[in-house]
């Protein structure tokens, strides 16, 4: 984790958008037709952890470049994003779900549900978008 600024920012917003893009391309309409183990599902589920990473990464910079102190988790992350102000409370809980989904990938990817996968994968980049808009409005 380095320094937060707009220039930071914004190659790593473009970076969450190349993941999601990959993420669009393979997610099947239907959550019964993601797969587990399928060329389909690790697209999916390696593109939507790289792109949550990322957002965490920058909600862990966010805490530190905010003198909000270090975080005790990925989630508490948003949590004090939230406390402070500079998130909404509803979308730092998502968040902080986002980065439960990310430690479920992490930790035990052979026992992922594939519809939780698939619900992720259709709201989850919302949020992401969200998350990276509102921190390039606060570091105007």
């Amino acid at each position: 984790m380095g320094a937060l600024d707009r220039p930071v920012l914004a190659e790593r917003a473009a970076t969450v958008e190349r993941h999601l893009a990959r993420v669009a391309e393979r997610l099947p309409r239907v959550p019964a037709d993601l797969v587990a183990t399928s060329d389909a599902s690790d697209t999916v589920i390696l593109h939507l952890w790289q792109a949550v990473q990322i957002v965490i990464d920058l909600g862990l910079s966010a805490c530190l470049h905010f003198n909000l102190g270090t975080p005790e988790s990925y989630g508490d992350a948003f949590r004090r994003l939230a406390d402070a102000g500079f998130l909404e409370s509803d979308l730092a809980q998502r968040l902080a779900q986002a980065a439960g989904f990310r430690n479920l990938v992490a930790h035990a990817y052979e026992g992922l549900d594939m519809e939780r996968v698939h619900r992720a994968a259709t709201e989850g980049p919302a949020d992401l978008r969200a998350f990276l808009a509102r921190l390039r409005d606060l570091l105007t």
